[in-house]
């Protein structure tokens, strides 16, 4: 049990309340447990007393199974004071302390419990629970100072902020906002019209409009005051009627995120008008642009060719002077409002557009007309693959008319047929006997024969290299002129005629006339044909011969009707070509420029040459069905093999001119794979005698006046 210090060793404070006794250490120093104090308030068992709030103590961790310190005795009176000063030096051990009763503290654990011993009457003891310090009185001139500092700080953050965007975003934003009020409009360009010589249209262009719709606003549509429901399906009501489209579908059109939707394209300009008077820019705007339209339908329709839908050429005539027929886009620029609409007083910048040039052509529209209807009536009864008619102006190299058979319409997009092109200038084939032209003019102007020249000519040939030839049929001998060659076109008569025309002159004839060259018309997928080597060396045995007949080699149908316009040209060879002119939107017509004629052979060799032909075409040649009545006739037929994946085929043809006593134009006709006759005298004739006779009554050219002069051909 704890005794209770006597008074004598206690000391008081300078309160004088009484202390303990003295220790060799401090008693902030002696260590105590630091317990937590239970539940109901009271200090755990053998739990130091808890200390005034701000005393300094070290927590000690009990050791378990170690026995508590017992209480340290109690100091005698009457010792000496070095027995006391040794009592210091023992390390004292802590001991619990008694709790005041006013305090209502129990006795730790481990000690005994009971009031605590009385104090001094002389000296009562002071609370230790400290007194609050009274509230410090307030200062508002230092929150002034903070609120005065913060508005600071937040004026100079807006003060950079706004010198940032004024002066150094400034104009980047100014830009971009410019940008999104700002709208620019395309004005499409009028594309030029293509005409023939005579100003008939073949094709032109007509103003139309896409209906386009901005889904992302029409949300926001309301059509109460107009009687018609809120957003899409108030614009489909108004809209409906007048594009024809059932309201229920036009509204789905009118639904999404888009800012975009093509509703209608191709709107006539009344339709245009109609939904301008609706007043719903701000929702539904139509653009202008432009239609391309051919008037003449299938006339020429392969000839003229198409354009995309960015009006651009893609075939024919469209494709091959797109560059004047385009003209140059306008813009027109503008500042918009949140609702669409233009504003009047805003800056405005419009560039006009630049109409394309009118491009004239050479074609006569009723000419040609003819041309294709007597092809495809060709093709109907011979039952060929397809044909090709042409005419052509030998003075001047005009392409009058210039026909496939099956002609497309190129309003009608619906195949790719109008993409085709003229097999005029695509398809090559052998010439045939009428490359037999050819020989015959080089075999007098080069002065090795004349058409009186004799020959015996078999139906078989073998040539000094050994290469045999035969005819197009069995015949027995024949005693024939050079000029009975021509009218019978005997291959083998042709073979002895040309041996004497050395292998360079006959490289070089060919090259002149035109064969392995473009023909000039400038028509997409045109093709230059297949020559024999550069190098005649390399010429095998065969391709020696069969070059003067018109085999060896490939020409198209336009290289091989510019051979006969040169003969009947006196031996000048003119450019081919389809084009007139150009007229600008002033109205100044440009005309073409027109390449020198090259001659080919002297004048007296073609007229010669011309004379020759005519014996064709009448009794005893192999082209009686070309004659056109009141006009004389000067022509070949052809027949010529060509390969095919099973075998081979043939083109039949007839080439000639008219008036022959004064040539004014070479037509030419090709029929492929005939199935009624392979002899272009047979199938090919008689479509170049309806062609012709048309021609000549046409352009008025009057009749021949003088006689033919008849040309033996035989001995």
């Amino acid at each position: 049990m704890t005794r209770p210090t006597s008074g004598s060793d206690r000391r008081r404070t300078p309160s004088g309340r009484a202390a303990g006794p003295r220790s060799a250490q401090p008693r902030a120093a002696q260590p105590r447990s630091a317990q937590p104090a239970r539940s109901d308030g009271k200090p755990r068992q053998g739990a130091a007393p808890q200390r005034k709030q701000g005393a300094a103590a070290q927590p000690r961790k009990p050791q378990a199974g170690k026995a508590q310190p017992k209480a340290q005795p109690k100091a005698q009176p009457g010792r000496s004071t070095k027995a006391r000063s040794k009592s210091k030096s023992q390390p004292k051990k802590t001991q619990p302390r008694a709790t005041s009763t006013r305090l209502g503290l129990q006795a730790p654990e481990g000690g005994r419990t009971g009031p605590a011993p009385a104090r001094p009457a002389q000296a009562p003891a002071r609370s230790r629970v400290a007194r609050p310090l009274p509230p410090r009185p307030g200062r508002p001139e230092i929150r002034q100072r903070w609120l005065v500092g913060i508005a600071a700080v937040v004026v100079l953050v807006f003060l950079v902020r706004l010198f940032h965007v004024q002066l150094i975003e400034g104009p980047s934003l100014a830009a971009q906002a410019e940008a999104v009020r700002t709208a620019t409009a395309v004005t499409p360009a009028h594309r030029g019209d293509i005409t023939d010589a005579n100003g008939v249209v073949l094709a032109t262009s007509v103003d139309r409009y896409t209906v386009i719709g901005d889904p992302v606003a029409i949300k926001d549509f309301r059509g109460s005051s107009r009687g018609v429901e809120d957003g899409a399906l108030g614009i489909a009501q108004q809209l409906s009627p007048i594009l024809d489209i059932p309201k229920n579908e036009l509204a789905a059109m009118l639904v999404g995120e888009s800012r975009y939707k093509v509703l209608a394209k191709n709107v006539v300009p009344e339709v245009q008008r109609a939904i301008a008077e609706l007043d719903i820019r701000a929702y539904v705007r139509t653009d202008l642009t432009s239609r391309r339209t051919y008037p003449s339908g299938t006339v020429a329709g392969s000839l003229v060719g198409f354009v995309d839908d960015e009006q651009t050429g893609q075939g024919g005539i469209e494709r091959a002077y797109d560059d004047l027929l385009a003209g140059t886009a306008g813009s027109d620029t503008y500042e918009r409002s949140l609702d669409g609409l233009r504003i009047p007083a805003a800056g405005q910048e419009s560039v006009p557009a630049v109409p394309g040039n009118d491009v004239q052509l050479t074609l006569v529209h009723d000419i040609q007309w003819k041309a294709q209807d007597a092809i495809d009536e060709a093709k109907r009864s011979s039952g060929a693959e397809y044909g090709i008619a042409i005419v052509q102006d030998v003075r001047t190299g005009e392409i009058v008319a210039l026909a496939d058979s099956g002609a497309v319409d190129p309003n009608d997009r619906s195949t790719s047929a109008v993409a085709g092109g003229s097999r005029a200038v695509k398809d090559v084939f052998d010439p045939g006997s009428t490359g037999k032209v050819i020989t015959m003019a080089a075999a007098l102007e080069g002065g090795y024969w004349n058409p009186n020249s004799r020959f015996t000519v078999p139906d078989r040939y073998t040539a000094p290299n050994g290469q045999s030839f035969r005819d197009s049929h069995d015949h027995p001998v024949q005693r024939l002129t050079l000029t009975g060659v021509l009218a019978q076109s005997s291959n083998t008569g042709t073979v002895q005629a040309g041996e004497k025309i050395p292998l360079e002159e006959r490289q070089e004839y060919l090259e002149k006339f035109g064969f392995g060259q473009p023909t000039g018309l400038g028509l997409p997928g045109e093709s230059s044909g297949l020559m024999p080597p550069d190098d005649v060396a390399d010429w095998d045995g065969r391709t020696q011969y069969a070059v003067l007949f018109g085999q060896g080699l490939s020409v198209n149908a336009m290289q091989a009707t510019s051979v006969f316009s040169t003969v009947a040209n006196g031996g000048v060879r003119m450019k081919p070509t389809l084009f007139e002119g150009s007229k600008d939107p002033d109205g100044t017509v440009t005309p073409a420029e027109r390449e020198p004629g090259q001659r080919v052979v002297s004048e007296k060799t073609a007229d010669t040459v011309v004379e020759m032909m005519e014996a064709v075409t009448e009794d005893g040649g192999t082209g009686t069905n070309a004659n056109v009545p009141g006009y004389r006739v000067a022509g070949k037929t052809g027949t010529a093999q060509m390969p095919t994946g099973s075998g081979w085929t043939y083109m039949a043809s007839f080439i000639g001119v008219a008036p022959a006593d004064d040539p004014r134009y070479t037509v030419a006709v090709f029929l492929k794979s005939p199935k009624s006759s392979i002899f272009g005298g047979d199938v090919a004739a008689p479509v170049f005698s309806d062609i012709m006779g048309f021609t000549l009554q046409k352009m008025d050219v009057p009749p021949s006046d003088r006689d033919t002069r008849r040309l033996k051909t035989e001995w």
